[in-house]
């Protein structure tokens, strides 16, 4: 009988790729860090895992805070009504709500960052 020893080995292509995932993590922090003060929340709960999600569907939807926070950590693809939502909060269309479920690291620092104001639950 003859045994085959299988070991796997992270191999990773490039050794940038982690520190431009870190510089871009980071960027999305500190844009849901402003956009969090912009919409009158303490800043520092865009650290903390499953407040920020609370938080930006409290800020974004009218409706089931709770059942959107639990569907967005449960079921990630719902997180795009929220972040069309979110976009419509702060006076930007359905394009960017789309555009920050998918590149949430552009997304949040335009939102918090730039000049759009928070104007509430729509």
């Amino acid at each position: 009988m003859e045994y085959h020893s299988y070991s796997y080995e992270f191999v990773q292509e490039n050794p940038w790729s982690g520190y431009v995932a870190l510089v871009l993590l980071i960027v999305a922090v500190i844009g849901c860090w402003k956009l969090f003060e912009k919409a009158g929340v303490p800043g520092w709960h865009a650290i903390i895992p499953f407040l920020n999600t609370y938080d930006l569907c409290r800020i974004s939807l009218a409706e089931s805070v709770g059942l959107w926070t639990v569907l967005n950590i449960l079921l990630p693809v719902t997180r795009i009504y929220t972040d069309i939502k979110l976009a419509k909060a702060f006076g930007k269309g359905t394009g960017f709500g789309v555009l920050t479920f998918f590149f949430t690291w552009i997304g949040l620092p335009i939102l918090g960052l730039g000049s759009a104001e928070y104007e509430g639950v729509r």
